[in-house]
């Protein structure tokens, strides 16, 4: 199984299909071959709080829309959201504020949000284009499949940017705007120190995007990697499931068939509900401070042991699904089901309408357009958007969307003939001109604009349901940005009212990030995940004739080794406790060997044999350095320990060798390899 080459040397043909060369064999290190049996130690310490922290802060760093709130830990009832920002849009209350940010010429942060926004539509159009504006820049992280710290945004002006600069900016903006406010209502300077930062990201990122955020918040100075837990990432449907814990009755709208609510029935309710709870957030928008009462709510006394409920967390850009369980005494969480969803956000909705554009006004004009008048296609898309929350299923009159003067006169530069002529032309029957200057679209063409990604979602559900693990739901929590939208939670009504309970949070915008704060008051709530990958090390075994391939045979001081094997530490999709250790025990092949090189391996398959094996990839190096310990007697074998510690969102991994009790530590680090 070789091939000769030009210089008449022999290789071996499977090493083309790896990235990585085999380590035995390239770094003349002679690897490390397993020693014991091995085991899970299941005595975990619970993570040792060292620390304690006066105040939480949560960051719900969204696609469109972020914002931070707070708890001070002696009162933990009370959660604070963060102040009203400046700005804000006619037709959009919002606690929120844009994740839009915009960088000078120079490339220096100006500003984030509404301010950034604002700024930049007053700019002069050709000022405007050396600008860097940045909007909706988080779903990168999801969409990229190889994303390094190198990984580039391109702005509006179509100029490239370090996407770890954006992050890293606008994480500084949050923690210069939170650590103010606390210092205001403190009446003194409030240290970063004294701050416990929580940052919500969607459970269905992968690994690297996971730890590009935790990267980004060390380098806005959140936190830092030797005191990493100062910063815990949460996952954003596990926040939600801890808010809704403490849901009371009068603080959701029950949307199901199975009983009416408030002397509603199940039909009056999507309309009345919301119309009450929107009037009831309206008089407690004054106060930002929520009550959380120490209690598990009404909802959440009638669940008993072993019962699941999903949440559905739709925001901007992900739809994120998760099964939990309910652990008793306590009412500890238990992931049930590998979180799953995708990219099936309130953008899609926002891009369904640039079709609709593209189709009457001809795609070459949009583009153009947005690169030569970036500002105003920010404008009409934000006229879209306060029209895009007023879409309800019995909605009879049409919307209109105003479109902004640049856009008509530079259409009619552009095409030679008016903006009227063209919707005349175009032969999309529900969307009309108005003399007024609008696009008047009736509710139906609106609806269709929703249509393919509410379907992606309720396919989405649908497939979740299929599953046995989750068969016997009872209820299901709508949270997130997009869980606002009547549209979808007519069509997840429809589909599953009969199946169980749906319940939504009233202000179901902030249900994350007010999970978010009772999570940092308390990590410990989450006791089981599923690991989303399958980790291992690469080791040398015994050469076993007729069960290793001959292309893996290397002889090493007259031993067969087989080189190249995956030693599995824990398989994609099982159950691990947080803080769980999985320790195995390593020898040195060649006993006098004192540098130990220990590759850490992870892949999504759960069968994996060879670290050469297609989608294994490497990520993570301990590199034990025993020289200058020939002091000591070595044991005739020697036994190097590892232990893989899997934590929030982190992997933590020690190497120990027992005769001489050095240790050395690595986080796993998908970003740089």
């Amino acid at each position: 199984c070789s091939t000769t080459n030009a210089s008449g040397s022999t290789r071996p043909l499977w090493t083309p299909t790896s990235a990585y060369s085999s380590p035995a064999r390239s770094l003349g290190d002679t690897g490390i071959t397993p020693l014991s049996p091995s085991h899970i130690l299941n005595d975990a310490d619970p993570v040792s709080e060292q620390q304690t922290f006066l105040v939480v802060v949560a960051i719900d760093f969204g696609t469109t829309s972020s914002g931070y709130a707070y708890s001070f830990t002696k009162e933990p009832e009370c959660i604070h959201v963060m102040r009203r920002w400046e700005g804000g849009d006619p037709g959009v209350s919002n606690q929120k504020t844009p994740t839009t940010i915009l960088l000078t010429p120079e490339r220096k942060f100006h500003s984030f949000g509404y301010a950034a926004r604002d700024f930049y539509h007053d700019l002069d159009p050709n000022e405007a284009k050396q600008w860097l504006y940045l909007e909706k820049f988080k779903m990168k992280l999801h969409t990229t499949g190889d994303l390094t710290m190198e990984t580039d945004l391109t702005a509006a002006n179509g100029k490239k940017v370090k996407a770890l600069e954006i992050f890293t900016y606008a994480l500084q903006h949050f923690k210069e705007q939170a650590l103010k406010e606390l210092g205001d209502q403190a009446g003194s300077d409030f240290e970063n120190s004294d701050v416990r930062w929580v940052i919500t990201v969607p459970a269905i990122w992968k690994q690297p995007a996971k730890q590009f955020m935790r990267e980004a918040a060390y380098q806005a100075g959140l936190a830092s990697p030797e005191n990493s837990e100062q910063l815990i990432i949460a996952l954003e449907p596990e926040a939600a499931s801890i808010y809704c814990r403490k849901l009371r009755l009068h603080q959701m709208i029950e949307l199901s068939s199975k009983a009416a609510v408030n002397g509603y029935s199940a039909s009056d309710t999507v309309g009345a509900g919301f119309a009450q709870a929107k009037e009831h957030v309206r008089r407690n928008r004054q106060s930002r401070t929520f009550l959380v009462e120490n209690v598990i709510g009404e909802i959440w006394s009638e669940l008993e042991e072993g019962d699941k409920y999903v949440v559905v967390d739709s925001g901007g850009g992900t739809v994120d699904l998760t099964v939990h369980q309910i652990r008793l005494p306590e009412g500890h969480l238990k992931e049930l089901y590998k979180a799953t969803g995708g990219p099936y956000g309130s953008l899609g909705v926002d891009y369904e309408f640039e079709k609709l554009l593209c189709k009457i006004f001809g795609e070459d004009f949009i583009e153009q357009f947005k690169i030569k008048r970036p500002a105003a296609w920010v404008d009409l898309m934000i006229a879209f958007e306060s029209r895009k929350r007023a879409a309800a299923p019995d909605r009879t009159n049409p919307l209109n969307i105003t479109l902004p003067f640049s856009f008509i006169d530079y259409y009619k530069k552009f095409r030679g003939h008016s903006v009227e002529h063209a919707l005349r032309k175009s032969n999309v029957d529900f969307v009309k001109w108005s003399s007024q200057g609008m696009l008047r679209m009736s509710p139906d063409a609106m609806n269709a604009l929703f249509k393919p990604t509410i379907d992606s979602i309720i396919e989405h559900l649908r497939d979740l349901f299929q599953k046995p693990e989750v068969s016997t739901v009872k209820f299901l929590f709508l949270v997130g940005g997009f869980a606002e939208a009547p549209l979808l939670q007519q069509a997840v009504q429809a589909a599953f009212g009969d199946k169980c309970r749906i319940i939504i949070p009233q202000d179901v915008g902030l249900t994350i990030l007010k999970g978010a704060v009772l999570f940092g008051l308390d990590p410990a709530v989450i006791k089981v995940r599923r690991s989303p990958l399958t980790y291992g090390v690469g080791v040398l075994n015994r050469f076993v004739e007729g069960k290793h391939p001959p292309e893996k045979l290397l002889v090493k001081d007259g031993t067969r080794w087989c080189t190249d094997v995956f030693d599995k530490f824990i398989s994609a999709d099982q159950s691990v406790a947080l803080g769980e250790l999985v320790k195995r025990s390593y020898t040195p092949a060649k006993p006098s060997q004192l540098i130990i090189v220990i590759n850490i391996y992870s892949s999504e398959h759960d069968s994996v044999s060879f670290i050469t094996d297609p989608g294994v990839k490497k990520c993570g190096t301990l590199r034990l350095d025993l020289t200058g310990t020939s002091g000591t007697a070595v044991p005739a074998r020697r036994e190097i320990q590892t232990l893989m510690q899997f934590g929030d969102t982190e992997i933590k991994a020690t190497a120990i060798d027992i005769a001489t009790s050095k240790s050395v530590k690595v986080g796993i680090d998908f970003l740089n390899y």
